[in-house]
């Protein structure tokens, strides 16, 4: 992942995996369970479902029914006389069994499957009496029984009871920079306030205990909020379809592409594969583009940061016979808005090309304008950014995509759950809806908000990224600003002339730890600055004390500049400064602890403390390194169980 995630930055459009939001917080939780039970608990949970299992397999045969699986787990495939009958008898009995060809159902169980559970599932299949549970020998066949170790770690063998669970996740919480400390100004990521009424509905069973292909007649409720939820996006968008199946921002990219190609297929024109995309754009849209099968002609930015319109109309004329489309992100990853974008969305549309809007910025856009407005016809919505999908650590994201009516038609399907156009292509997720349990979120920012709430969330978005720029503009360059002078909701901090004292745009990132901030956004999408984005979350007050660390962070290092600090043993240079650092007995740096630790007044009140000093990150880059134990410990442990 590592390598696959540089390649966007790197090889761009020779890249070959897009992958952007992981789904991080989705694996925490399924890590922290295996902390929680390690290895004996989970084989013993693993043991109960299978021993259900078997003895439902048991009672079904008794019944005269015949299970065709061989070797199973948790789930019996059987032959039954008349599949429709068990179906209208089973949904009486609140049961949802699988149903397959030829009068066969499918029954799965889990951990939270109950005597109970089994002999009402008997009850539907034909039982008159109840069973009684025995602890008779599970049986697994030879072949498929494990024999080396697993879970080997003892993090997976600590922490089993409640307190020492909740002990060990709040220490790791502890050592994590959030937003409950202070702003993060990551750009081109919409770290804002997920609010918890928001959240919440996250936790209920009748949300998070759907399944994905549960019968149509008993998710009413969830068809209810997504069809509203598509409809509120269909508006903010301008278009008039939509697909909430993309997992991320990269999927929906991919989606979008797949829907372009579909339609220039329709009209007989495969070969329209050429994909246009700007210098400027995201650093997932080439390897999109690649992804879908195109080939990406990157388009220059002017001085000015923005997209070069003599160089797309050459190129658009150059390739006019193959052209598929441009990918624009709007307003640009430059941060500001390309002012000729309904001149360059028309230029593509004469030479038979289709234009895709990155959405990635689009909390820039929500009420004041819309991709359809400027001319596109697909875009796709980052839901974990723009509407409140928590965005930190990788996810849980959502990037459905919008369409005019064009593109409709060839929306994502779904071999199980009907979806899509008339002309679907293929899933491009396993689930109808995605990860249809967190659209709630979405949908109560959307709702709670109204039209005019998100449009004054966009105006302030816009208005605090200005702010920032012109405090800090008297002590920084800002890269790239719109003819007026104005950046859009986010900007580009140029720190490259700092190169001339020694000091890298990576110093200030680390030093930035010590005033308690996560730094904003290094090298992307130029090398050697910082983009900033402060969302409308932030209150002043914390913008006020962001740019006060900024600004002594330039003070620092004009002391660099000017010879009263040295090059390289200097306050940037060794940061961050962890509380071990600065309570060590010895002391031979040659600036003071308090200038190292407590830089500024504001510090002092809730100091957060880095506990990792500086690593060197290029290294890093280029040598993935594993965290787990030594090789050597795991060969002890299978001589032990050998």
């Amino acid at each position: 992942m590592a390598l696959q995630t540089r390649e966007q930055h790197i090889r761009r459009e020779k890249a070959t995996s897009n992958i952007c939001t992981a789904q991080v917080l989705l694996s925490v939780m399924a890590s922290m369970y295996a902390v929680y039970h390690g290895p004996e608990g989970l084989k013993k949970i693993a043991g109960r479902i299978h021993g259900l299992t078997q003895m439902l397999e048991k009672e079904i045969v008794a019944l005269g029914l015949k299970q065709v699986n061989k070797n199973y787990f948790d789930t019996l495939k059987v032959a039954v006389a008349d599949s429709k009958a068990i179906r209208e008898k089973a949904e009486k009995a609140e049961l949802n069994f699988r149903y397959l060809e030829n009068n066969h159902i499918g029954i799965s169980l889990d951990e939270t499957t109950s005597l109970k559970d089994v002999e009402n599932i008997l009850s539907v299949l034909g039982a008159t009496s109840s069973i009684k549970a025995s602890k008779a020998e599970i049986k697994w066949p030879g072949s498929l029984i494990r024999t080396s170790s697993f879970l080997t770690h003892p993090v997976f063998n600590t922490h089993h009871s409640e307190h020492e669970m909740l002990r060990y996740i709040k220490r790791l919480e502890n050592k994590d920079l959030s937003m409950v400390h202070s702003m993060i100004s990551l750009g081109s990521c919409t770290m804002k306030l997920n609010a918890t009424a928001e959240m919440i509905p996250v936790t209920w069973p009748e949300l998070g205990q759907i399944h994905p292909f549960a019968p149509a007649d008993q998710t009413l409720g969830y068809k209810e909020m997504i069809t509203n939820l598509e409809n509120w996006l269909k508006e903010i968008t301008g278009f008039t379809g939509v697909s909430l199946q993309p997992n991320s921002g990269a999927q929906g990219e991919y989606a979008g592409l797949m829907v372009i190609r579909a339609y220039h297929e329709n009209r007989n024109e495969p070969h329209r594969n050429i994909s246009l995309i700007p210098a400027s754009a995201h650093g997932t849209n080439p390897a999109s583009a690649v992804m879908a099968g195109m080939d990406v002609v990157v388009v220059k930015s002017d001085a000015e940061g923005k997209i070069d319109v003599a160089d797309l109309k050459a190129k658009a004329e150059q390739y006019k016979d193959k052209l598929a489309c441009l990918m624009v992100t709007y307003p640009s990853t430059h941060g500001v808005f390309e002012e000729s974008i309904v001149e360059i969305c028309e230029t593509i549309h004469t030479q038979g090309g289709l234009v895709y809007m990155d959405g990635a910025n689009m909390n820039a856009q929500v009420g004041l304008t819309s991709p359809a407005n400027i001319g596109a016809d697909v875009c796709h919505l980052n839901l974990h950014k723009t509407f409140c999908i928590p965005h930190g650590g990788g996810g849980p994201g959502m990037g459905p995509i919008c369409v005019n009516d064009k593109l409709k038609p060839f929306l994502p399907g779904h071999a199980v759950v009907k979806t899509g156009g008339e002309k679907a292509i293929t899933a491009i997720s396993s689930a109808p809806w995605g990860s249809a349990s967190i659209l709630v979120i979405s949908y109560a920012y959307i709702a709670m908000m109204g039209s005019e709430g998100l449009t004054n969330a966009t105006k302030m978005a816009i208005f605090n990224a200005n702010y920032i720029k012109e405090q800090l503009s008297k002590h920084f360059k800002i890269l790239y600003t719109g003819t007026n002078g104005r950046c859009a909701h986010e900007m580009i901090v140029d720190c490259r002339d700092f190169k001339k004292a020694g000091i890298e745009v990576e110093d200030i990132a680390k030093r930035l730890m010590d005033y308690g901030f996560h730094a904003p956004t290094v090298s992307f999408p130029v090398a050697g600055t910082l983009m900033i984005e402060p969302t409308e979350s932030e209150p002043k007050k914390e913008m006020d004390r962001f740019i006060e660390a900024l600004i002594e962070i330039r003070n620092e290092i004009r002391e660099v500049e000017e010879g009263k600090a040295d090059k390289e043993e200097n306050v940037l240079k060794h940061a961050p400064h962890t509380a071990a650092v600065i309570t060590a007995d010895e002391w031979t740096l040659p600036y003071s602890r308090q200038k190292a630790a407590y830089p500024l007044a504001f510090v002092k009140e809730a100091k957060f403390w880095p506990t990792v000093s500086r690593v060197d990150n290029a290294y890093g880059d280029r040598n993935l390194m594993c965290s787990c134990l030594p090789i050597e410990e795991y060969s002890k442990a299978e001589e032990t169980t050998a």
